[in-house]
């Protein structure tokens, strides 16, 4: 099941106004998929920025065009990569490094997917672009398989770097198992088991909805009176100078509206000037 497959059940089971996933997953994949309904549906960039984790299984010996079981096979090897040799190539993959990522994937080409393009037998060339790994390791060694688990950043493709470490020993290798245990903030230990939506074991009534301001603990803060974030939700732009708290002269960017202890909505700082971008209190 694909991440909008998982879409049109949530739409179906818990009727919500407004849905929306944060980062699509392979339909060969399962774990984590961040799920928002209504107004969060605003920050669903925030958390595809976010750092995600991986566990994958490379079966060695084989390759297909899509780097994984659904593909055609293209390529044979006897080479069986030992312990010490995967060990010792994994750190050419920790860090910035460019990726370009297999012609079947999501990524579009002149307003089409990429996969429908390489389905129809059409030539796709995609680009070399950076990504960031930030820890890659082994998890497990088999006869002819082994499970690794990386962290990193967004626009990762995991069948291609299964691809890249196959080749850097020499080898080949097809992705048997993929599965996503973080996508920050969000783990497994919180995740809601599509099966007891389907049964109605959870619905929308009993469903353990995730606050909005967890997504954005990353975020740097500034604060607010409550008189000030109601002026932001009018749509009105605020001074630093003139604001209760003027000691936040931190960089331009955005910054999440804080009162009281509590995030209220995101707002862009431009030299002295604060902007509303997306205020969740009402504005009366």
């Amino acid at each position: 099941m694909g991440s909008t497959q998982v879409v049109s059940v949530l739409k179906h089971f818990l009727r919500p106004t407004k849905i929306g996933h944060a980062g699509t997953l392979d339909p060969l994949a399962t774990g984590v998929l961040p799920i928002a309904f209504g107004k969060a549906t605003r920050l669903i960039p925030y958390v595809m920025a976010g750092r995600k984790t991986y566990q994958f299984q490379i079966k060695w010996g084989v390759e297909t065009d899509s780097d994984d079981l659904a593909g055609k096979e293209i390529a044979n090897s006897d080479k069986i990569p030992t312990e010490d040799e995967i060990r010792a190539v994994l750190s050419q993959f920790i860090g910035k490094i460019m990726q370009t990522p297999n012609v079947f994937s999501a990524l579009k080409v002149n307003g089409k997917r990429a996969y429908e393009l390489a389905r129809e037998g059409k030539k796709v060339e995609l680009k070399p672009r950076s990504i960031t790994i930030y820890d890659l390791k082994v998890l497990e060694i088999q006869q002819d398989k082994s499970t690794f688990e990386v962290a990193c950043s967004k626009g990762t493709y995991v069948r291609t770097l299964a691809h890249d470490i196959a080749h850097a020993l020499g080898t080949v290798g097809v992705v048997t198992m993929l599965r996503r245990i973080t996508c920050d903030p969000f783990d497994l230990t919180g995740a809601v088991v599509l099966d007891d939506i389907k049964n109605e074991k959870i619905n929308a009534s009993n469903i353990n909805l995730i606050p909005m301001e967890k997504v954005l603990q990353d975020v740097p803060k500034l604060i607010f009176s409550e008189i000030e974030v109601k002026r932001l939700a009018q749509g009105q732009r605020l001074s630093l100078l003139k604001m209760d708290v003027v000691e936040q002269m931190g960089p331009d960017g955005i910054y999440c509206a804080k009162v009281d202890g509590k995030i209220l909505g995101l707002v862009k700082k431009d030299g002295i000037v604060i902007s509303p971008e997306f205020i969740w209190i009402d504005a009366k």
